[in-house]
């Protein structure tokens, strides 16, 4: 007897299959996917909302000596700007035919694989994880580690041959680029408010650190930065290093990169008010069926960027 599968009965199986697959696949985590553990991530706003929009403050004034017959009384003032965020949708999802359907049907029990979902998935993980980091030119948005609010300087150019690289200085000079180049700045240039949390070097330079000796130590570089810095010695709460992929050419000239910033939602957030997720099943042509992914993003925002900085040429 001749079995045949008709596109209405396909798509009843593949709704209940879709079901499971969505189930399945986001239960998987991307240990690679760099953004969420670097950038917190704001997804308020409701599914569909067109921008975002916040305002900054700023405080001015200071209390100073007062005669009780003075007329010169020093007043605060505070001082608002507004900023608005465009959201915008990418996607990614993945498709069926109905013969691959059929088949699926005729055998008890069995349940289509997740791998294109997955796929589909994945893609979306790494789209996101590059829009965070690195920005998009057609949307015009900048990314963690190319963001032009953010101050840059070059490392002191100490080193052999009066190189700024890392490989040609000793402990001290390079334990002296992270303290005094790139987080002393940002708590000095900040009257004292902003306080770096976070360092961010690429896996190389992070290498450096972890096997490179303090003189007359057993420490490395990377134990000795993490003891005795400048947020640690102000918060005694302990300073994040992280190996970061992409540092390796996003200094000035192509060079090394190193990122100093407070990793707060109050200095910088992703915004993600409608993370990936994959819509019903559609039947896009007589043997095709689809399965839409969307996800719905305005990109890094930086609120404060005198709580960040760069610091080329390591």
């Amino acid at each position: 007897m001749r079995h045949f599968v008709d596109a209405q009965a396909a798509l009843s199986f593949m709704v209940q299959q879709a079901s499971y697959i969505e189930a399945e696949v986001y239960r998987i985590r991307y240990p690679d996917i760099q953004y969420p553990n670097l950038i917190p991530i704001d997804t308020a706003g409701g599914d569909w909302v067109k921008s975002k929009t916040f305002f900054s403050m700023d405080r001015a004034g200071h209390a100073d000596w007062f005669h009780h017959l003075g007329s010169d009384m020093p007043l605060a003032d505070i001082e608002r700007s507004k900023y608005e965020v465009g959201i915008e949708m990418a996607g990614i999802g993945y498709r069926y035919s109905l013969e691959e359907v059929g088949q699926a049907m005729m055998i008890p029990n069995f349940a289509l694989t997740t791998e294109r979902a997955d796929a589909a998935r994945r893609a979306a993980e790494e789209f996101l994880d590059n829009l965070a980091l690195r920005g998009d030119t057609v949307k015009a948005m900048f990314g963690l580690i190319n963001n032009p609010v953010v101050t840059s300087v070059t490392a002191i150019a100490d080193g052999t041959g009066s190189s700024s690289l890392w490989s040609t200085k000793t402990d001290d000079q390079i334990i002296r680029d992270i303290n005094v180049t790139a987080l002393t700045p940002i708590f000095a240039n900040s009257l004292q408010v902003e306080n770096a949390n976070t360092i961010l070097v690429s896996p190389d330079r992070y290498a450096m650190l972890a096997t490179k000796k303090v003189q007359y130590n057993v420490m490395s570089v990377l134990e000795w930065i993490n003891r005795y810095n400048s947020y640690t010695a102000l918060n005694g709460a302990p300073l994040t290093i992280r190996a970061v992929r992409g540092l390796e050419t996003a200094g000035a000239g192509g060079t090394q990169r190193m990122i100093a910033y407070t990793n707060d939602p109050g200095v910088l957030k992703f915004h993600l008010p409608m993370p990936h997720r994959f819509l019903p099943v559609w039947q896009t042509g007589p043997l095709v069926f689809d399965i839409p992914g969307i996800m719905r993003s305005g990109g890094l925002e930086i609120r404060r960027p005198n709580a960040m900085r760069y610091v080329d040429g390591i």
